[in-house]
């Protein structure tokens, strides 16, 4: 049995920018210290969300050493460390390493994608280069490729690979990870409309974006069903579930940098390539954060 690196919600947090494009570290700070008060069970710095992919190597290694200075073991760190090229994932998986976060989360390789076969040496050569808490990343939305369940399967035989962070949306796909690996592989629910459903099938609960804008809430929907509540879960995520929804109203992170930014928080601008919403959107998701009564 792997022992999860935390259950219920670890935020997928974003990167607040300043106007110029820079990180803002002040405004960063203030963010993860609210996140920690209200329920965040992990910071995972560097993701999707935290727009991972339009940061420089030297930003995105700055960013998880600031992060875990930061947050000086008040809760998990997991750092975002994955690429397309399995070097350069090992380069920003060691400089983790050395920075101490608690585990690293590794997407499968995009655009260039590659089989199976070669998803199980990807991994492998990042697990035996590395000395932390693996957790797979499957977005095949995103990536193109997916991790199908005999490789998850493969994958856990390796004794630091802890957990999968699922975001297919295929729930069979979900139960038979879960049954060809069960106590071997931790999995959390990469999208937020699913979390009840994925505890249903065996989930430790979720790397959230919704976490970002509701943090006692994430944190709440699945703690509820651990705990043996599960129609308070099931409530929560049915209360929740328009939220979530609308912070998919465009690509992720445009709708929910702009809801943070709603909430009280300088969120500032995404980098391009992507780009503010457009007024419709915008309108739509200040309308459905004050029928939950959150905008400031």
């Amino acid at each position: 049995m792997k022992e999860p690196i935390f259950t219920g919600a670890g935020v997928a947090i974003i990167t607040p920018m300043n106007a110029d494009g820079s990180v803002n570290y002040d405004e960063f700070g203030k963010f993860i210290d609210w996140q920690i008060e209200n329920g965040t069970d992990a910071i995972v710095v560097c993701g999707t969300t935290g727009e991972s992919s339009t940061l420089r190597v030297v930003e995105h290694n700055e960013a998880i050493k600031w992060c875990v200075e930061y947050v000086n073991g008040r809760v998990p760190v997991i750092a975002g460390t994955g690429s397309n090229s399995t070097a350069c994932a090992i380069e920003i998986s060691k400089e983790a390493c050395e920075a101490g976060a608690d585990a690293l989360l590794l997407v499968t390789p995009y655009y260039n994608k590659t089989s199976q076969r070669g998803l199980i040496a990807h991994y492998t050569a990042i697990h035996d280069a590395t000395n932390l808490p693996l957790i797979l990343y499957n977005v095949p939305s995103r990536t193109g490729v997916n991790i199908n369940p005999e490789t998850a399967k493969e994958l856990s035989k390796l004794p630091r690979i802890n957990g999968i962070k699922e975001a297919s949306g295929n729930l069979d796909q979900v139960k038979a990870i879960h049954d060809l690996c069960g106590d071997d592989l931790n999995i959390w629910s990469g999208n937020d409309d699913q979390i009840y459903d994925l505890m249903e099938l065996g989930g430790k609960g979720v790397i959230s974006v919704l976490s970002n804008i509701c943090p006692q809430a994430a944190h709440d929907i699945p703690a509820k069903y651990l705990d043996g509540d599960k129609e308070g879960s099931k409530e929560l995520m049915d209360k929740y579930m328009k939220l979530a929804k609308a912070m998919f109203v465009d690509v992720n992170p445009i709708p929910v940098k702009e809801a943070v930014s709603m909430i009280g928080f300088n969120a500032g601008p995404v980098r391009l390539p992507l780009i503010e919403m457009d007024e419709k959107n915008k309108a739509y998701v200040k309308e459905t954060m004050e029928e939950y009564g959150l905008v400031k």
